[in-house]
């Protein structure tokens, strides 16, 4: 009986208020024409009256319209694409439905009674098959060689069953058009199979290839799954500087950022050094002309000014840049013992960043769990298939966690991304797979549903010893684990399964690492290491006590007064964190089975070479 009553009494109030809005709408308007401009526009200095009494028959405000010649913006429509048309069973489902496509030639074989074209448009590893006959729109420019490998089409048609093998449905073409040519001559992707390395050469059109195009859906598919997994996870994603002034690792290896240089080749191309005497004579020609208008001006020459001035503007540029011809080529101000960056653009020195990490657990110790998604730097000259030196780095930090939690975490996210592959690449997979040699599916597969194991640094270094195999570099305690070593600890120590390694001598990790309570010296850090990628990700507890942070800083010669703000952290309610770093390259290694990581970037960045 309450419920009922407060339900009318409810309904009865809104009926009220309902009726009420026409005479509360006018007394608003009264209001605001009478009231005192606002706080706001007080405080923005907004010059206000006091607003005029409406005459009874003044005329409503005239709507707002759009100038002349406007129009509405179209709307977004996804275009239909290839991956889409052919679904889950080939595209049988389609059959009968017209339909258009667009995308390059990857094969055109024509014959008198009709001619077959294989189109993909980059949604799938699986390219359409067209047939188009005599009579069709555009059969002229097939029949003419206008449509060679390359070539960008349009294709208008109804999808039909295939009466070939290899594809449940076909594109039979009502109309076929030439969007872009492509000279079957030059193009240097024929439809023979190129080897990775020819590619890399070409690596702006390499994404057309069935497999570099399999690596990039894979690659876009493991980033979406990425910020989907920390979302879901209630991370916030925090977007750390490129340009930093502090060396997260302290290993020197950073690409540093200037502008002191700025003008030095142009300088040089000018001829270097100005001439004895040049500085003098630019000086004393801005004077001369300073002089000649002081001199028409006191003349009452008005009508002479005009030339005077613009002389006088051109000598003083003449001047300007003579002096910045001569500042450039004396090089960059200096101190007595380096180059003066207090002059630099940053007034410090600055570098690329190598890691988010430090960043990142500043805005960890402030929204809690973060994570970081974005491009690092590394200076090493390094040309191995394992390193880039621009590379992407996915850099989550937990606040109120330690390392247990951040290898949770790690192995989380990676079968998370496996799993996602599995589900929304199996195209792309079947392609690479194929590609590979096979294996490559059944090692994803493992990575998303195998525990991951988990070993102390000692007694990894131990069996190692213990292997009797033979290795390029012998294992020592104290010393990384090299490549060689991490590929027997998974693929034969533990049979193709991951394996965290923890617990690592603190000589030769970074200053930020969780010291252990021990008397091995050792850091609360962990390397994961991935059957034919070796080391993964990498992270650790970070030190949150004060004094051993800085004492680790000193211990490894890191400069403490850059990072003042990173100490900070440790004074004004420090808390235990941890985190760490998938290198996401690697994971896209992992993901394709392609071996060299020049070839899961679409334009890699090594020594030697910075093209495209």
């Amino acid at each position: 009986m309450r419920a009922a009553l407060l339900t009318l009494a409810a309904s009865t109030r809104a009926a009220r208020a309902l009726a009420s809005l026409p005479a509360m709408r006018a007394a608003l308007m009264t209001h605001s024409a009478t009231a005192p401009p606002p706080v706001w526009a007080r405080r923005a200095g907004v010059a206000t009256r006091a607003a005029a009494p409406k005459a009874a028959d003044a005329a409503p405000p005239a709507p707002h319209s759009p100038p002349a010649g406007a129009s509405s913006a179209p709307d977004f429509v996804p275009r239909h694409t290839v991956k889409a048309l052919l679904g889950a069973d080939g595209g049988a489902r389609r059959a009968g439905d017209t339909t258009t496509v667009r995308g390059w030639v990857r094969t055109c074989r024509p014959q008198k009674a009709r001619a077959f074209l294989e189109v993909a448009d980059g949604s799938t590893a699986t390219g359409l098959q067209v047939v188009i006959e005599p009579g069709v729109e555009g059969w002229d420019e097939v029949a003419s060689g206008a449509t060679p490998t390359g070539a960008a089409v349009r294709v208008e048609g109804v999808l039909v069953e295939s009466r070939g093998g290899g594809q449940a449905v076909e594109l039979k073409a009502s109309a076929l058009a030439v969007v872009g040519a492509c000279d079957a001559g030059a193009y240097p992707l024929q439809k023979k199979r190129h080897t990775l390395e020819f590619l890399r050469d070409v690596a702006h059109l390499r994404p057309r290839t069935k497999t570099l195009g399999a690596v990039a859906r894979v690659r876009s598919a493991l980033a979406h799954a990425t910020h989907d997994f920390y979302r879901a996870a209630g991370f916030a994603l925090v977007h750390t500087p490129i340009i930093s002034a502090a060396d997260c690792e302290g290993a020197g290896e950073a690409f540093q950022v200037t502008t002191l240089l700025a003008g030095v080749d142009a300088a040089l191309a000018a001829g270097g050094r100005p001439a004895e005497g040049a500085l003098a004579a630019a000086d004393a020609a801005v004077v001369a002309a300073g002089a000649a208008v002081r001199g028409a001006k006191a003349g009452g020459a008005a009508a002479d000014l005009g030339p005077l001035l613009a002389a006088l503007a051109a000598a003083k540029d003449a001047a300007a840049a003579l002096k910045d011809r001569a500042a450039a080529a004396a090089g960059p101000a200096r101190t007595p013992t380096s180059l003066d960056y207090a002059s630099d653009f940053f007034g410090a020195k600055a570098y690329l960043t190598v890691s988010g990490q430090l960043q990142g657990e500043a805005a960890a110790c402030a929204l809690g769990d973060i994570y970081t998604f974005g491009p690092t730097f590394r200076a090493e000259n390094s040309n191995t298939s394992r390193h880039l030196a621009e590379f992407w780095m996915v850099e989550p930090e937990m606040a109120f966690a330690g390392l247990g939690e951040a290898m949770a975490a790690c192995e989380a996210h990676v079968r998370h991304c496996m799993a996602h592959v599995l589900e929304h690449c199996a195209d792309d997979l079947s392609a690479l797979d194929a590609a590979a040699g096979g294996g490559l599916i059944d090692r994803v597969t493992r990575m998303a549903t195998t525990k991951y194991h988990v070993l102390p640094y000692a007694d990894a270094v131990k069996a190692l010893l213990a292997s009797g195999v033979r290795f390029e570099f012998e294992p020592a305690f104290g010393r990384d684990l090299a490549a060689e070593h991490e590929k027997w600890l998974t693929d034969v120590a533990f049979g193709g399964d991951p394996v965290f390694v923890t617990d690592w001598p603190a000589a030769i990790k970074a200053f930020y690492m969780r010291a252990n309570d021990d008397e091995a010296q050792t850091v609360a850090a962990m390397d994961l290491l991935a059957p034919r990628v070796g080391e993964l990700a990498g992270g650790s507890a970070r030190e949150e006590r004060l004094d051993r942070l800085l004492a680790a800083m000193d211990a490894a010669g890191v400069d403490r007064a850059p990072l003042w703000w990173y100490a900070d952290l440790r004074r004004f309610g420090s808390v235990p964190h941890a985190g760490f770093g998938v290198g996401f390259e690697r994971l896209v290694q992992l993901a394709t089975g392609v071996d060299n990581i020049r070839d899961v970037a679409l334009f890699p960045r090594y020594p030697g070479h910075a093209e495209f």
